[in-house]
């Protein structure tokens, strides 16, 4: 066995256990910080509930042909939040309301993230007209509401749950790629990248081996700020009735409140419990991301 054959593995064994210190580090400082641990185990509690809900709220609760209890019965100890216009359990809806208001944010999420790196990496690393054509194309999204053009696809494709997530990844990727590109501009100027142009590196040398390794930590930080952006337009969208009908979101929920007349006829037990729902998980990922970004920029943590 040759020297440099004995070498790999040690080479390969000292690598991971720099990146394992590093990660070891990176959760050190991140649960240094309260209120984004307090994040974090409130969105675990929300993810854990969204995964066990068939166990924790059958869906045979959920079918009116099934049910037994009273229309709009205020909270008891049979039903702790009270019942919904069509008598179903509003804390089973509520779980239930997790699982797709979660699939949406986080799936619009990857959609949104992977559109804007790709785009603020090519914005910040060709130059020329290629450049000036990326630049126009984020500035257009950037200046148009994202949630009107939404509205407009939404209303285009069709309602429904996949409708939703490629309606908001496509349209609210555009901040994440001027982040991008003002990383990768930063990127571009080091010394290293100048050394890697002169050994006659080619374009998706640079990019793939030190511009995305680079933007990606700044990327994941603003990933959990775009959930909760994302589940507040889902919600919406919902709201407007463009979701589907068939499948329950806290969005949805407002929106049976306020067609029943729930929200208007002092039900509140169907109205509070959807909307603090969606502040809570908003919240929590916003106090998530503050927190990652904390980590990424210490000068972020006298703030």
């Amino acid at each position: 066995m040759s020297d440099q054959t004995r070498t790999r593995p040690r080479t390969v064994n000292v690598a991971a256990a720099r990146r394992r210190q590093r990660a070891g580090e990176v959760w050190k400082e991140f649960a240094s910080n309260r209120s984004g641990l307090v994040g974090l185990v409130v969105l675990l509690a929300v993810i854990a509930l969204a995964v066990l809900a068939p166990l924790l709220a059958p869906a045979s609760t959920l079918d009116v042909t099934q049910i037994t209890a009273p229309q709009n019965d205020p909270p008891s100890l049979a039903h702790p939040l009270g019942t919904d216009p069509a008598g179903r359990s509003v804390l089973a809806l509520l779980i239930w309301g997790a699982r797709v208001s979660l699939l949406v944010g986080f799936s619009a999420t990857l959609v949104s993230m992977v559109i804007g790196t790709v785009m603020g990496m090519a914005a910040g690393h060709f130059t020329g007209a290629a450049q000036a054509v990326l630049m126009r194309v984020i500035d257009f999204f950037l200046v148009v509401p994202s949630l009107v053009l939404a509205i407009v696809l939404s209303s285009v494709i069709g309602p429904g749950v996949v409708t939703i997530v490629v309606a908001i990844g496509i349209t609210s990727w555009a901040g994440t790629a001027r982040l991008v590109r003002s990383q990768t501009l930063t990127v571009e100027a080091r010394p290293y990248i100048e050394r890697a142009w002169a050994l006659g590196a080619s374009d998706a040398h640079v990019i793939g081996k030190h511009v995305l390794p680079a933007v990606m930590p700044l990327v994941l930080a603003n990933t959990t700020l775009t959930v909760g952006s994302a589940i507040i337009a889902e919600s919406t969208l919902s709201f407007l009735g463009l979701g589907d009908p068939s499948n329950i979101s806290w969005g949805s929920m407002l929106k049976t409140a306020l067609d029943t007349g729930a929200a208007t006829g002092g039900y509140w037990w169907y109205v509070l419990p959807p909307g603090l729902a969606i502040v809570v998980v908003v919240l929590s990922f916003t106090l998530v991301g503050r927190a990652m970004e904390s980590v990424i920029n210490p000068t972020l943590r006298g703030r």
